[in-house]
C-alpha cells in the first residue's frame, strides 16, 4: 500500500497484516475517491473521521494533504499498535487521535461531529446495512459533511433517502451520504458511477 498524494505522496506502508481481520481499501479505488472529495473539500480545515480503520490508509491520506484533525477508530489491536507506530514513524502524532474501541460504541458515546466520515467496515459484518443510518441517528456529520461507506456489490444503498451519490472501482463500491435536506432533486437520489 502506498500514500497517493500530498506531502507524503509515495511513501510505501507494509502492515503485517497476513491474519488481520482488515480489507485496505485498493490504491485504484483510494485514488478514485479522493478525486472526488478534493474537488469538494478543503483538507487543510477538516474533522475527519475514519471508522474500521484498520492499517490507517485514509487516515494517513489526509493527513498526507494536509488535515491535521483526523481520528482513527478500530478495535483490532494488532491494527491499532501499526498505527500508533506508522504515526510515529511520519510524525504526524498530532494530527491523528487513534481510538481502540467498537465502532458501534464510539458512534453512540463520542458526541462528537465530523465533515467527513469514512466507514470500510469488513464486508460480511451482519450489521453492516445499519452503519449509515446511525451516523445520521447520532449527528455525527457537520452541516454540509459527507459520510462515505465503502462496500461490495452484495450491498446497495439505492432509495436510500441521504444517498447522493455511488462510484463503483472494480468489486469496491463507495456509496455517498449527506442530509436529506442537502440531497437537492438536481442530484437525483444516487448518481451513476
Amino acid at each position: 500500500m502506498r500514500i497517493i498524494g500530498g506531502k507524503f505522496k509515495g511513501r510505501r506502508f507494509n502492515p503485517p497484516a497476513k491474519n488481520w481481520p482488515t480489507r485496505p481499501t485498493t490504491d485504484f479505488a483510494k485514488e478514485g475517491l479522493f478525486n472526488i472529495l478534493q474537488n469538494h473539500f478543503d483538507f487543510e480545515g477538516m474533522k475527519v473521521l475514519d471508522l474500521f480503520g484498520g492499517t490507517g490508509n485514509h487516515s494517513y491520506e489526509f493527513i498526507s494533504r494536509g488535515c491535521e484533525d483526523v481520528t482513527y477508530v478500530d478495535k483490532f489491536p494488532g491494527a491499532v499498535a501499526f498505527v500508533r507506530k506508522t504515526a510515529r514513524e511520519l510524525n504526524i502524532e498530532h494530527c491523528i487521535r487513534i481510538v481502540q474501541s467498537d465502532v458501534f460504541r464510539f458512534m453512540a458515546y463520542t458526541g462528537e461531529s465530523y465533515d467527513y466520515i469514512f466507514a470500510g467496515p469488513p464486508y460480511a459484518l451482519p450489521t453492516i446495512d445499519t452503519i449509515p443510518d446511525l451516523a445520521f441517528q447520532h449527528r455525527l456529520l457537520r452541516p454540509g459533511g459527507w459520510f462515505v461507506m465503502e462496500h461490495n456489490p452484495n450491498h446497495s444503498y439505492e432509495g436510500h433517502p441521504r444517498l447522493f451519490q455511488v462510484r463503483h472501482y472494480g468489486k469496491t463500491i463507495f456509496s455517498f451520504f449527506r442530509e436529506e435536506n442537502e440531497v437537492s432533486e438536481k442530484d437525483g437520489n444516487a448518481m451513476p458511477s
